[in-house]
């Protein structure tokens, strides 16, 4: 029996329809979000439903005594060896990735009809094309999120911590972020050590292991920069005249674009394009990169103040993201919208902002919404405690709605 593991019920039921079917279920997300805990609780459901626990097989191939196992002759026999019987199996391998050809063997057991397969992995190699040719589309994927405020709030009370006032915490979410285990550390040091690791260790092992990267030191300042950088408006060839003129480096489009892929990959850096409303055209030369967690950038600096206009778009933008929404930003002339978000067939337009007290504030963020000729909602979320009413615009408290889980 496992004991004190915090379920992460949002994605647990966007996977038990698929518990028992011959689809691939593929765990992606940034190392140490939280995958191998998911799956975990996958297999506690299982035995609570009267699943044998012979047929519960698990191999973490990050652990001693699997990491040796580089080859798909090597998974194969791993594989073979847990196996006693013919009845259906549950079969669990946690950082597939690690094994060299790996399609093949999970495909060739999935075509004997006699398990279910859920496979993890740190970066998108999980569904490169070898991947989706080799499995031919028999696969669903779950993308995993590091904790959202409302899941952070509630492991923390699982856990038995506790729970400052929801302002306390908030601060506390966007400084330091959502990765599980940053919940088992009390003093901000210890947070910021912990997650400063967690970075070079996402670095060393989904980038540097699996990238030639010739010029390591271009590489960290590349980086760097994108980190800082998050929620900014730009495009390849601002970030090329940076270094050309700022830090005297000259860089290669391509090398440049090879590295931003390497951080996408490794699901530290998201990329949101934008999205001109008048063609209805995407803007493929404009856009803005957030990260995965807020955290990551105030563990790769030293100032820890927070500049609540990107933070707060980047934790709405995951939010989004998290929700199975997709995210872009929109153009309307000369003026933009934080976010349109698309779920199936719905629009949904969305600015962000600290406070709209002042006057100003408040005509701008609602000017991009005037010129919006459809009947699709709208959304301005702040952080005021009370709400203006306004054109037809939903005005909402982001820490109410974060906190509560709520769609758009």
């Amino acid at each position: 029996m496992i004991k004190n593991l915090y379920k992460r019920e949002f994605y647990l039921q966007k996977i038990r329809p698929f518990y028992k079917t011959d689809l691939i279920k593929v765990i992606t997300g940034i190392r140490r979000c939280g995958k191998s805990c998911l799956m975990l609780s996958i297999q506690q459901e299982l035995r609570d439903l009267g699943v044998q626990e012979k047929d519960i097989l698990y191999l973490n191939l990050d652990k001693r005594g699997y990491q040796r196992i580089k080859t798909s002759k090597q998974l194969e026999s791993a594989i073979e060896s847990v196996v006693t019987d013919q009845t259906f199996k549950y079969l669990f391998i946690d950082e597939v990735q690690n094994v060299k050809d790996f399609e093949e063997v999970i495909n060739a057991f999935r075509e004997e009809g006699n398990f279910s397969i859920f496979i993890t992995g740190s970066n998108s190699y999980l569904l490169s094309g070898e991947l989706l040719t080799k499995l031919t589309g028999r696969y669903i994927e779950i993308n995993l999120f590091t904790l959202s405020f409302c899941e952070y709030l509630e492991m923390k009370q699982f856990l038995g911590r506790k729970v400052a006032a929801p302002a306390v915490e908030f601060t506390n979410y966007l400084k330091y972020g959502g990765f599980p285990q940053i919940l088992e550390f009390e003093e901000g040091s210890a947070k910021a050590a912990y997650l400063a690791n967690v970075i070079e260790q996402i670095i060393k092992k989904d980038v540097k292991v699996r990238n030639k990267i010739r010029n390591q030191l271009v590489f960290e300042k590349v980086r760097t920069y994108l980190i800082n950088n998050f929620g900014t408006t730009t495009n390849l060839d601002n970030i090329l005249h940076y270094f050309s003129k700022v830090e005297h480096i000259a860089l290669k489009k391509t090398t440049l674009r090879r590295y931003i892929g390497f951080l996408e990959n490794a699901r530290i850096l998201y990329k949101c394009p934008r999205f001109d409303l008048k063609s209805r055209k995407s803007l493929r030369t404009e856009e803005k990169y957030y990260l995965a967690d807020t955290g990551i950038y105030f563990a790769m600096n030293t100032d820890g103040r927070i500049n609540y206009g990107p933070v707060l778009e980047n934790l709405f933008y995951v939010y989004l993201r998290n929700r199975g929404y997709q995210v872009s930003i929109g153009r309307i002339g000369e003026l933009e919208c934080d976010f349109i978000a698309r779920r199936e067939d719905d629009y949904f337009y969305v600015q962000i902002a600290m406070t709209i007290a002042d006057r100003k504030t408040e005509d701008r963020e609602y000017r991009p919404f005037e010129k919006v000729k459809d009947n699709y909602p709208k959304y301005l979320f702040t952080l005021d405690p009370l709400q203006q009413k306004r054109d037809g615009v939903k005005h909402l408290n982001l820490l109410d709605f974060i906190s509560s889980g709520s769609e758009l």
